[in-house]
C-alpha cells in the first residue's frame, strides 16, 4: 500500500498538522512549519454503528449485489464515513442469515469491503410490544437464543460485532453475558423493561442504548420508566439519531448533559432511502417511504422506520440542535463509535499507530456546516481527488 500525506488543521485539537500514513497506519503527525492560512479541516474519519441500508440498497435483505453494496459504501465515503456497522433488524430466521451472508461475502469481494467493519443485529430478541417495537415486524420478535446467535456468526464469518436487545426477556441477561464473553457489544434498545431488568442487563455486560428516545411508547409514565433509567446509569453509553426529526432539540440537549458528551455517539440508522429521492423503498420484509421532507415511515403509516440522515449532517444538526463545539461533535462521530464499539486503532484520534481513516473538510464556523472535500480509508482515497 503506498504512502499518503496530507496536511490540515486537526479538527479535534486546533493544531495545523501535517500527517503521513503506510501500510494502512498513520506514522508521524508533525507540526506544520510556516503560515496555516489556507489549510483545511481533517479528522478522523466517521464511524457508524448503525445504518441499515443506503443509496437504495437494503442491507437486511438478501437481494442486493456485491457491485450494489460497494455503491452503497461509496455514498457514505462521500459523507466522510470510514467504517459501519452493517445493521440487520429483525426478521425470519432464514431472511436473517442471508443478509448476513450477503454482507459477508461483500466485505471479502469489495476492494473497500473493510470499510464494513461489523454486524449489528437490532432484534429480533426485542420487545414485542406495539411502541417499543417500532417498525419491526411483530411476527418475528423472539427471545434470546445463543444457538441461533452462533448461526449468524457462522453465516457473517464472525463479522457480528453488536446485539440489541431487551432486557425484558427473562433470559436476556445470561445472553448478554453469554456474547460479551466472546468480544460482541451488548447494546438494548427497544426494549419495555422496568429498572430492575435493565440493572440486571446492565449488571450482565449491556453497555449501550440503542437510539435513546426512540423505539418507545408515545406516553411513558413520570416516573420510574425506562427512558430515566437508561439516561441515569453512567455505566451505559448510548446512540443518538440527529436528524432533527427522531429526537427534539430538548430531548437532546437534556440526553446529552445527562450522559455527556463522552458517553454519547451519533448514529444514522439510515435506511436504503438515505442519499435517495422521495420515494417507496424497502426495509426487509417491510415496504418504507422517503417523504419529501426527509422522513422515512411505514407505507401507509406515520411510524418512524430508519432515517434518510447522512453522518456529516448529522454532525451539523449536533452542533445546530445540541450546541455542541466543532471538536464534541467530531468525537461523537469518530471516537466514540470506535470506543463503544470496540473497534481497534480508531480510539485516539490523529494520532501515530491508528488507522489512516481521514477525513478533509471545509468548516463554515457562522453557518455550522461541513463540506466534505477528500474521505481516506487505510490511507486509500476512497473519495475526492
Amino acid at each position: 500500500m503506498n504512502a499518503m500525506k496530507c496536511s490540515g488543521i486537526d479538527a479535534l485539537t486546533g493544531e495545523a498538522v501535517e500527517i503521513t500514513a503506510a501500510g494502512g497506519v498513520i506514522t508521524a503527525v508533525e507540526p506544520v512549519l510556516g503560515p496555516a492560512a489556507g489549510l483545511r479541516w481533517l479528522a478522523p474519519g466517521f464511524i457508524d454503528l448503525q445504518v441499515n441500508g443506503y443509496a437504495g440498497v437494503d442491507y437486511c435483505g438478501s437481494e442486493a449485489s456485491v457491485e450494489a453494496i460497494g455503491r452503497s459504501l461509496e455514498s457514505q465515503f462521500a459523507a466522510g464515513v470510514t467504517r459501519i456497522f452493517a445493521t440487520v433488524i429483525t426478521g425470519p430466521r432464514e431472511g436473517m442469515l442471508a443478509a448476513m451472508r450477503n454482507l459477508a461475502r461483500a466485505r471479502r469481494e469489495l476492494p473497500h469491503g473493510h470499510a464494513i467493519e461489523g454486524i449489528h443485529v437490532e432484534g429480533p430478541f426485542i420487545s414485542p410490544h406495539d411502541g417499543p417495537r417500532g417498525a419491526h415486524p411483530r411476527e418475528h420478535v423472539r427471545p434470546p437464543d445463543m444457538d441461533e446467535f452462533r448461526r449468524w456468526q457462522e453465516a457473517a464469518e464472525g463479522l457480528v460485532r453488536m446485539v440489541t436487545v431487551s432486557p425484558e426477556w427473562p433470559g436476556a441477561p445470561e445472553f448478554i453475558e453469554a456474547i460479551t464473553s466472546e468480544g460482541v457489544v451488548a447494546a438494548i434498545g427497544h426494549l419495555d423493561a422496568t429498572p430492575e431488568q435493565i440493572d440486571a442487563a446492565v449488571r450482565a455486560g449491556a453497555r449501550v442504548s440503542t437510539h435513546l428516545g426512540n423505539g418507545s411508547h408515545a406516553m411513558l409514565p413520570r416516573h420510574p420508566n425506562y427512558i430515566w433509567q437508561q439516561l441515569a446509569d453512567d455505566r451505559l453509553a448510548a446512540t443518538f439519531i440527529v436528524d432533527g426529526i427522531h429526537l427534539d432539540a430538548a430531548f437532546l440537549r437534556v440526553a446529552l448533559r445527562a450522559k455527556g458528551v463522552e458517553r454519547s455517539v451519533l448514529v444514522t440508522d439510515a435506511v436504503a432511502p438515505a442519499g435517495c429521492a422521495p420515494g417507496l423503498y424497502r426495509l426487509g420484509e417491510a415496504e418504507v417511504e422517503l417523504r419529501a421532507e426527509g422522513k422515512v415511515t411505514l407505507r401507509g403509516t406515520d411510524r418512524l422506520a430508519g432515517s434518510a440522515l447522512r453522518m456529516d449532517r448529522g454532525v451539523e444538526n449536533l452542533m445546530r440542535l445540541a450546541g455542541l463545539t466543532l471538536p464534541e461533535a467530531l468525537t461523537m462521530a469518530a471516537r466514540n463509535p470506535a470506543r463503544v464499539g470496540r473497534i481497534e486503532h480508531r480510539r485516539r484520534g490523529l494520532q501515530p499507530g491508528e488507522r489512516a481513516d481521514i477525513v478533509e473538510f471545509d468548516y463554515d464556523a457562522a453557518a455550522k456546516s461541513l463540506r466534505i472535500v477528500r474521505t481516506w480509508l487505510g490511507g486509500e482515497p476512497v473519495y475526492g481527488a
